[in-house]
């Protein structure tokens, strides 16, 4: 499988596949709010490389115009010293989800500054400090992610089996909870 290159940066392994088997999707409001407590918008999952190429020019824009410092977006390229947190390099970000809402301004990105393998997840924050954007970690890897959301768990034959009753196990309740009843096909 070859890599999906977006703004010149490889989009992680687990990603693509995700993207492939068309399981890079929204696992739901509730299941965002368990693993980004602090995030405040409706989020819509980016699903295709194109896509994340389309949404992403709007680092460019933030990065390149000198009247946009309030959604601390820059380019490392640039900058006398290295971007760190709680700015976004632009150089080295891809947007993986982003505002569902119109007039929101919410998004979750790759930050490559960590790993170029397996980078972690940055969101932006526009409620700590509404008078700046800071972007904040959200998960320390992409791999932690996707497994924080349930990606790789729900579609899998293991869960299903086990919310209808024919695994059981300790985690039954749980899964149940997090991810509703089975669902009977």
């Amino acid at each position: 499988m070859a890599p999906s290159i977006v703004r010149g940066l490889a989009l992680p392994a687990q990603l693509t596949s995700l993207i492939d088997r068309d399981l890079w999707r929204h696992p739901g409001d509730a299941v965002l709010t368990e693993v980004i407590p602090w995030f405040e918008d409706s989020l819509a999952f980016v699903k295709k490389s194109e896509q994340m190429t389309f949404a992403s020019q709007s680092l460019d824009m933030f990065a390149d115009d000198p009247h946009s410092a309030f959604f601390s977006v820059g380019r490392g390229s640039r900058a006398a010293a290295p971007l760190e947190l709680p700015w976004l390099d632009a150089d080295q970000a891809v947007l993986i989800a982003i505002a569902r809402n119109p007039g929101d301004d919410g998004a979750l990105a790759l930050d490559y500054r960590t790993d170029p393998s397996n980078p972690r997840i940055v969101g932006s924050d526009f409620w700590t400090n509404p008078r700046l954007c800071q972007w904040r970690v959200v998960a320390p890897t992409i791999s932690s992610f996707v497994t924080s959301l349930g990606l790789w768990i729900r579609p899998s034959f293991n869960l299903r089996a086990q919310m209808n009753g024919v695994v059981h196990g300790p985690d039954r309740p749980a899964l149940a909870a997090r991810f509703g009843p089975a669902s009977h096909h």
